[in-house]
């Protein structure tokens, strides 16, 4: 028996595209030709049919990812937070988010995304050049994107935007130009992720054929480094491994899921984790825009995936997702959450070598990893949720 909450985190996929990004691995689609109504209903149908299950919930955050949100039709975005607000109550202080591409034309639909009821707009920037731009296969200029964010700050509270940098050829002093002028467009929040090569995708093959090499494992390291440095000493912190924020404008969506909180999953391919009559389930959408939307028009839903959580499993989760924060995991939290005590949890053995080289720190608070252990976050994962098995 594990203690779920009355907070309710709302997820809501949008699968579409205008093209697909060559270094991108999440479940988006181009389509020519999308029927919005037929989309618009759907998505309240499954919204329905969640609500069935979990009734008396108050939603803290909405979350419209994808995919290319913006390119929603304002009156869906809002046909989505009424359905929302139809079945629970919405925290008046709910965050609201829509991601978007930075592009003149979709800045235009900004104002009319904020009348539908989205208070935090977050922008896939991604760089401060146009060459980097076009390698990464983005339809934007960087002018264009700066003028983007601009619109976005005038039309809703809160804004973020992400860069992406580790790019091949990309030096530290590159980085630290770069970086340092996108402090004077920075509202409360800023994510920063080092490129990935994900398999599956264009990137993948380009870089297996030796079309452009990734920086070494060294100056990783270091612009890894200059982007602490930086953004720290302007008050934005890291409060997560690649996400960064003056205090109070953290994303309060994505802290549900890295303190391993009920969220739900709405669209295709869409994830959730809820507790139901004290026992935790995982959920997963069908990931084809076209199986789940025929699924939802024949039940009513598009899940492939509703299983019971056990134990172990919930435990290893929630040390993946919650190592992530500065804040780590809490010892309280992870035994109403996990029905597990921390400290069952964790092969002292195992992680003892950590918090002796001062990489994890465990104490009467929980776990978390150290400033030093953070860029070794992987690898400290691999140990810390080789867990023994639950009593």
């Amino acid at each position: 028996m594990v203690t779920g909450t009355e907070n309710l985190a709302v997820y809501v996929h949008w699968p579409f595209c205008l093209s697909k990004c060559p270094y991108c691995d999440f479940n988006s689609h181009v389509a020519a030709d999308i029927d919005q109504a037929c989309w618009r209903r759907a998505l309240v149908s499954e919204i329905g049919h969640a609500a069935a299950r979990l009734s008396d919930r108050t939603v803290t955050s909405i979350f419209f990812g994808g995919g290319t949100p913006s390119l929603m039709p304002p009156s869906t975005v809002a046909a989505v937070i009424n359905a929302i607000a139809d079945h629970w109550s919405i925290d008046d202080a709910a965050e609201i988010t829509l991601e978007a591409n930075p592009t003149s034309v979709e800045a235009q639909a900004f104002a009319d995304i904020a009348a539908a009821g989205v208070n935090r707009i977050s922008l896939g920037v991604q760089a401060m050049d146009d060459a980097a731009l076009r390698f990464l296969g983005r339809a934007h200029s960087a002018q264009e994107a700066l003028d983007a964010v601009a619109i976005a700050q005038r039309a809703v509270p809160r804004t973020s935007f992400d860069l992406i940098y580790g790019r091949p050829g990309q030096t530290v002093n590159d980085w630290r130009d770069e970086l340092t002028r996108a402090l004077d467009h920075i509202d409360g929040h800023l994510s920063a992720y080092q490129l990935t090569i994900e398999k599956g995708t264009p990137f993948f093959a380009a870089h297996r054929d030796g079309a452009f090499k990734m920086p070494d494992e060294k100056t990783a390291a270091a612009l890894y480094e200059v982007t602490q440095s930086i953004l720290t000493a302007v008050g934005l912190a890291a409060y997560e491994i690649s996400n960064h924020a003056r205090p109070g404008d953290e994303s309060r969506h994505n802290l549900t899921y890295w303190r391993y909180q009920d969220y739900l999953g709405i669209g295709p391919g869409a994830h959730g984790r809820i507790c139901i009559a004290g026992n935790l389930h995982a959920t997963e959408n069908r990931p084809a825009p076209a199986d789940w939307l025929s699924a939802v028009e024949r039940v009513g839903h598009g899940m492939r995936r509703d299983e019971a959580i056990d134990a172990r499993e919930a435990a290893i989760e929630m040390l993946m997702m919650g190592l992530r924060l500065a804040e780590g995991v809490d010892r309280t939290a992870f035994v109403e959450r996990t029905g597990m005590p921390l400290d069952q949890a964790l092969d002292q053995d195992r992680i003892a070598p950590l918090c002796e080289t001062k990489l994890l720190t465990l104490d009467e608070r929980g776990v978390r990893t150290t400033a030093r252990g953070r860029p070794l976050l992987n690898a400290i994962l691999d140990r810390v949720t080789d867990l023994r098995d639950a009593a």
